[in-house]
């Protein structure tokens, strides 16, 4: 595996000593009880590597609290003792084919000629990677720039801002220009979890989390000589701008793909349907991110009366009620045949679920008039049937709706 390494002033300075355990007394919760990644269905212990607060990885990243988990990883706030400053480590879960690929992507944008492409800057990248021996052969580990929440956590259901929307979009539209003209890579999982907003450029929200994890350390339980932590999150009094983060799915080397990618509710028609796909499957997600962030709900209904029926049919259905019939040449690109057990061959709607009685007109209730007119312009050039009738991350800039009010 190759080394991502960055540095900067270790020369200069001698390496902070490792900091002692806090003393202060913390609850422990019933071992019975499932907590944070082990509510994972596919969870297996001997996956996940058992960090421990205090630990020290490669004599220079000391762990300092958990910051959060997700699908194949946990991830921990750590005190970078070469650099005198914080640092996220992602501590992976085995080597599975995310993390293969976000390991191999950051590699490949590192290596990329340099650019001035205002969106550069607002991807996050690994700053350095290593490997901790497992029960199960090794865990990799990501160092990162620490973050403060997701849009997700921020936004918590509720409709964000309309300047701070814009701001948001403006900045990943940046990013995403950069990936797909420059890079030529394709994200494939753009949602707001993977839009990370950033700290101020002090540390006191990093410090006070370390304040806080040493006089009132997290609760925690004990399984077969395992410490599971509660998340802790950081709490800053201001947040930067929005970077564009986890490369797990994403893609390069070619010009179209197959295989499911992309979380349910913004997956591509495309891909659902079996059809080969490219860097447009990114549009059309930026398109459903949009309604969810500046409505406050979800663009399409995946499923059916049971919230447990997830058949694809259902998010077919709202397409065809939202955006219309697709094109009958769109349909028969579909390389398995899946889209003739939805269409005829004249694109007629015969499953035997019917059509949801609903248009985008309806859904948006946030604006009237002529800003909704072209609010929905706007979404329309992103969620369309044929990939290549969406617009591109640079045209998208320029929209008038989103250039009414200047991004701050």
């Amino acid at each position: 595996m190759r080394k991502l390494r960055v540095l900067t002033n270790s020369k200069l300075r001698s390496p902070s000593p490792p900091r002692p355990p806090s003393t202060a007394n913390f609850s422990l919760i019933e071992s019975s009880q499932l907590i944070e990644e082990e509510s994972l269905p596919w969870y297996d212990p001997r996956d996940f590597y058992p960090v421990r607060i205090g630990d020290v990885f490669q004599s220079r990243y000391q762990v300092i609290g958990k910051l959060g988990y997700g699908g194949y990883s946990t991830v921990w706030l750590c005190r970078d003792l070469m650099e005198h400053s914080y640092v996220t480590v992602k501590v992976c879960s085995q080597e599975t084919s995310p993390v293969k690929r976000e390991i191999a992507a950051y590699e490949y944008l590192r290596d990329l000629p340099k650019t001035k492409h205002y969106g550069r800057q607002y991807i996050r990248t690994s700053l350095d990677q290593f490997e901790l021996p497992a029960t199960n052969g090794s865990s990799l580990c990501l160092v990162l720039k620490p973050m403060a929440e997701s849009v997700w956590s921020y936004r918590q259901g509720r409709r964000l801002p309309e300047l701070m929307f814009k701001n948001v979009l403006h900045h990943v539209l940046n990013a995403l220009d950069y990936l797909h003209r420059h890079a030529k890579l394709i994200h494939a999982e753009i949602q707001e979890k993977n839009i990370l907003l950033s700290l101020p450029s002090d540390t006191a929200s990093l410090e006070a989390y370390e304040e806080r994890e040493r006089t009132h350390p997290v609760p925690r339980k004990v399984v077969d000589n395992r410490i599971i932590y509660l998340s802790r999150h950081i709490e800053p009094e201001s947040y930067g701008r929005p970077f564009l983060c986890d490369f797990g799915e994403a893609r390069f080397g070619s010009t179209t793909y197959t295989g499911l990618i992309q979380p349910q509710p913004y997956r591509a028609p495309e891909v659902i349907l079996g059809m080969p796909w490219n860097e447009k499957v990114d549009i059309w997600s930026v398109g459903v991110m949009i309604w969810n962030m500046f409505l406050g709900k979800n663009m399409f209904k995946v499923t059916g009366a049971d919230e447990a029926d997830d058949d694809p049919r259902y998010h077919i259905a709202h397409m065809v009620s939202l955006l219309g019939p697709p094109q009958v040449d769109f349909l028969k690109r579909s390389e398995t045949g899946v889209a003739w057990q939805y269409f005829d061959a004249q694109g007629n709607w015969v499953s035997e679920n019917g059509l949801p009685d609903d248009s985008l007109e309806l859904s948006e209730d946030r604006l009237d008039g002529e800003k909704k007119a072209q609010f929905l312009r706007f979404v329309r050039k992103m969620v369309r049937w044929r990939p290549e009738d969406r617009a591109t991350a640079q045209e998208l800039m320029h929209d008038p709706w989103l250039l009414s009010r200047a991004p701050q």
